[in-house]
């Protein structure tokens, strides 16, 4: 593999250093990062929050059956105007944040094209998202917010067009830790991807001496300009990839200088390079930043309180990890976490002890920012059949859009009005843009 020493020598044998390192620049107060922990296979949200309340309480484990979550293992929070909730046992250290008011749910998020109710779903009155239930299209379209129609590039794309006119470097603008997503694509923003574990770069050159002179034979013939425009270009393009890899490298292997101490499960380390990364602000040169992160593991139709307990016990711990290390950087106003998912899952059980796919969902907003200890949107009805239930099996139809939540942090990022309708062209269906959670 490429290691940063060994492209660090060749780049200033090759007399490039100068040409390839960007002038640094001091990020300023008004750094602003978000970063979306993508929760792949759709989260049973039902069991993430659930409602303390007595009638609630048994319409919950009447449906859920031998997946319902004892009510003495709940971890109770209550909202603003008092009603009672409890979080997954697992999710102690989420429970923390919420009552220190750092971390917000958001109740009922999915995917529409406008304002739908259970009856006009089920009596199709209304145009509804393509291939609801069906994981692919959902997630595609909560990374898009295109509910009806395909898209080569996602809202955190677009929103990075509008956000890299903040940074020196716009390189640096978006960043994916989780391979290849649509989310991060915009019309000029294009993902910057990070391989968590292991070197960012080039492989098959090491520190031995006829690697290091076959590196430096490379760099000589790219710095080579023959006339030719189109070689010229690419060149340049394969000298900015050497050069956003090795910066990339060099924040995120390595012993890490955070004291914050990250679990080491996958979540965990994505999170632990996104901190080393906005560590780095300053000499990466950007004030405007998104992340994408991943988890997944949540498709349980089988299995589902083992598994599920398996998987938020590593949610929770990262995403308190990495608060504590916004804190520890003097970033915490300034950087906001965030989950998605395709979709929930049924409140009915199906067989196997799992449960199948839903529509509507309850997501996690952490950070210094969040208007947080508190509850936002509709929380449904838990009842089978009752006025949110668009099957009949515990599928709640979304009273708050996948634009409404998304919009929120475009705003908060510093989207205008007008940039707000050219990221989310469907936002207007909606009279509510911009919800409460976010100051």
């Amino acid at each position: 593999m490429l290691t940063r020493r060994s492209l660090l020598h060749s780049l200033a044998a090759s007399g490039l250093m100068a040409r390839l390192q960007p002038a640094a620049r001091a990020a300023g107060a008004d750094y602003k990062a978000l970063v979306c922990v993508f929760l792949f296979g759709g989260n049973d949200s039902n069991n993430v929050i659930v409602p303390l309340g007595a009638e609630q309480y048994r319409e919950y484990t009447r449906a859920r059956g031998g997946i319902a979550l004892p009510q003495a293992s709940l971890l109770p929070v209550a909202t603003a105007g008092g009603a009672s909730y409890g979080f997954h046992p697992r999710l102690g250290d989420l429970q923390q944040l919420y009552t220190r008011k750092k971390l917000a749910v958001v109740a009922n998020v999915g995917m529409l094209t406008r304002p739908t109710t259970r009856d006009e779903y089920r009596q199709r009155s209304k145009p509804l998202p393509v291939n609801l239930f069906s994981h692919s299209d959902q997630q595609t379209q909560w990374q898009c917010s295109y509910p009806d129609t395909s898209s080569r590039t996602g809202w955190g794309g677009r929103a990075g067009d509008l956000a890299q006119t903040y940074n020196t470097d716009r390189s640096f603008t978006n960043i994916s830790l989780s391979g290849n997503t649509i989310f991060l694509e915009g019309q000029e923003a294009r993902a910057t991807l990070v391989t968590v574990g292991g070197v960012t770069g080039l492989s098959g050159f090491n520190d031995t001496a006829p690697s290091q002179a076959r590196l430096r034979g490379m760099m000589d013939l790219l710095n080579i300009n023959e006339g030719s425009a189109l070689v010229q270009v690419l060149n340049d393009s394969t000298l900015e990839g050497l050069r956003i890899t090795q910066t990339l490298s060099a924040a995120t292997t390595g012993n890490s200088s955070l004291s914050t101490r990250f679990p080491a499960t996958s979540l965990g380390r994505q999170l632990e390079s996104v901190a080393r990364i906005i560590k780095m602000r300053g000499e990466l040169g950007v004030n405007r930043q998104i992340f994408f992160c991943s988890l997944g593991g949540f498709d349980t139709h089988i299995n589902q309180l083992t598994t599920h307990e398996t998987l938020l016990g590593q949610l929770g711990p990262a995403l308190a990890a990495f608060h504590a290390s916004t804190q520890e950087l003097g970033v915490e106003q300034q950087v906001t976490a965030f989950t998605e998912s395709e979709f929930s899952r049924t409140l009915q059980q199906s067989s196997g002890a799992g449960s199948d796919h839903g529509w509507g969902s309850h997501h996690i907003v952490v950070g210094g920012a969040v208007s947080g200890g508190d509850l936002y949107g509709r929380f449904p009805t838990l009842a089978m059949g009752g006025p949110d239930d668009a099957t009949g099996r515990g599928v709640w139809v979304p009273t708050t859009s996948v634009d409404q939540y998304a919009a929120t942090f475009a705003s908060w990022l510093g989207m205008d009005q007008a940039g707000l309708a050219g990221i989310f062209p469907n936002l207007a269906n909606f009279p509510q843009q911009k919800l409460a959670f976010l100051g």
